[in-house]
């Protein structure tokens, strides 16, 4: 019998997951799309997520599966043709959470030591080479995985929040605090499409799902673990966020958008500070690179188990589930191919329109569960609304993202389609 998971563990696992690569990666996305509104943004975003938690503590009560939100779309929708769509979406969105990590991580290596003399030859060599060593850790040792993910929460809370403290002490003579004042947000709309934007720094909550089954005493602390840790991380990026655009220029900001929590550091810590965010965010993002490396090619293998994809996805290669190997090559491919705002795009769109079904499910199934109907309700109203906004406004600015996130969910359930039409052309034959 495996080793029930205190709420202590039960929340790292949901703070690991939300607190990875995401901030690192979107936080000066979020400041070119806010403004002086950044707080209220991350605020936006936060509050989404909080809502949707409600349906993952309801369903994770009611069916505790290590399959996650694999399991809450089934038992949602039944295993159809849509559902299966929703779950390759799903996968999908870890590859492009995996995207997201390793060009953080590649935009902050070259800071540290530069390969070549060109910067951005330099940050795809390096979100190349990490994928490369994730896929090679995760498939030498699983518990290496679960080792340096439990390390990492600790190290990068420790210096996150570290930054914090130095950083609200270093505010009270900073003249860029001005910035945070209410002329220079930016319109409501735009404060949404920014949270939406920048949604993907609060995924990861959901890998709580995935350990309900081990979870001791689940009534008092599966709604604890969700809850407290969605909490705790709203407040982190909102600190996070106050003191990052109280301590640096807009301009600045700019300039060092891929990078800028390291930037940020060193107003108040010189170059020391800058070196050690940025050791902060290698670390950070590699980790979630680990996690979100064995949570893809696990989301792969439970969607071929429920026969929503071919069976072949269960098979071994070298020990290892065949999906591991695919979603880091897919990986590799689109870190190489897209731009950090439209990877970050593309997983915003995927994973809010995940939680907009797992809130319909929550919804649909509130009786069995226990659930309030209108708090899964407002949580898929809400998710399915920022979606169609968080469309409409990035076309005009960043139209790539907005394609390749439409084209992938478009060719997710074309794939299911065909899928279940060859197995029950088989059947029939």
């Amino acid at each position: 019998m495996s080793e029930k998971i205190n709420l202590r563990e039960a929340m790292s696992i949901g703070i690991g997951g939300m607190v990875g690569g995401g901030i690192f990666a979107v936080l000066g996305l979020a400041v070119s799309l806010a403004q002086g509104g950044t707080p209220v943004a991350f605020l936006f975003a936060g509050l989404l997520a909080l809502i949707t938690s409600y349906s993952y503590v309801k369903l994770s009560l009611a069916y505790p599966d290590r399959g996650g939100t694999v399991k809450f779309i089934n038992q949602g929708f039944g295993k159809t043709v849509f559902s299966g769509g929703l779950n390759n979406v799903l996968w999908v969105s870890y590859i492009i959470m995996l995207g997201l990590y390793a060009s953080a991580f590649g935009s902050y290596a070259p800071n540290l030591f530069e390969l070549t003399a060109d910067k951005t030859l330099d940050s795809h060599l390096y979100s190349s080479a990490i994928i490369v060593l994730a896929t090679a850790i995760n498939y030498y040792s699983i518990k290496v995985v679960g080792e340096i993910e439990s390390y990492a929460v600790i190290i990068k809370l420790i210096i996150l929040l570290s930054f914090v403290l130095v950083g609200i002490y270093g505010l009270t003579d900073n003249p860029n605090l001005a910035q945070l004042s209410f002329e220079n947000w930016e319109s409501p709309i735009n404060l949404l499409t920014g949270g939406m934007v920048i949604f993907v720094a609060y995924e990861g909550f959901e890998l709580i799902a995935n350990s309900a089954p081990d979870i001791e005493d689940p009534k008092k602390n599966i709604p604890r673990a969700y809850y407290y840790s969605v909490i705790f991380v709203i407040f982190l990026y909102i600190i996070i966020a106050v003191v990052t655009v109280g301590s640096l220029p807009f301009k600045e900001i700019a300039t060092a958008e891929d990078y800028v929590l390291a930037e940020a550091a060193k107003p108040m810590l010189g170059q020391i500070g800058f070196s050690i965010i940025t050791v902060a965010a290698l670390i950070s993002t590699f980790s979630a690179i680990n996690a979100s490396l064995y949570g893809g090619s696990r989301v792969s293998y439970e969607i071929a188990e429920d026969d929503e994809l071919p069976h072949e996805l269960t098979n071994m290669l070298w020990n290892q589930p065949i999906g591991l190997f695919i979603t880091a090559v897919l990986t590799i491919l689109l870190v190489n191919t897209l731009h950090l705002e439209s990877i970050s795009t593309a997983g915003s769109i995927g994973f809010l329109l995940i939680f907009a079904m797992v809130n319909y499910s929550g919804f649909k199934l509130s009786n069995k569960i226990n659930a309030n109907k209108t708090i899964p309700l407002a949580g898929f109203t809400l998710c399915l609304l920022a979606t169609i906004i968080l469309i409409i406004q990035q076309y005009s600015d960043n139209k790539i993202g907005v394609i390749v996130a439409i084209s992938i969910i478009l060719i997710c359930f074309l794939i299911e389609l065909i899928y279940k039409k060859m197995e029950s052309h088989k059947l029939g034959a």
